[in-house]
């Protein structure tokens, strides 16, 4: 019997302080997250429902007015 392969390990996380995005407007959020090298840049209004899969490569950010008010990693 063939051993099996082991699946794939997905690309690190960009290294990025997600705490330097609270403040940032959305559009100086998502140009900053481009630059430090992030494939997927989910916004949220507050209190949305989400689901806890974790997603590497992925950040999102709680935006109010145009602002962002809360981010993380996943």
């Amino acid at each position: 019997m063939a051993a099996m392969a082991h699946p794939p390990s997905p690309p690190p996380a960009p290294r990025d302080d997600a705490g330097a995005y609270v403040g940032l407007t959305e559009e100086q959020a998502r140009a900053r997250a481009a630059e430090h090298g992030w494939r997927t840049v989910r916004t949220l209004p507050p209190d949305a429902v989400v689901t806890m899969e974790f997603v590497a490569g992925r950040i999102n950010l709680t935006v109010v007015d145009g602002v962002v008010t809360r981010c993380w990693h996943g």
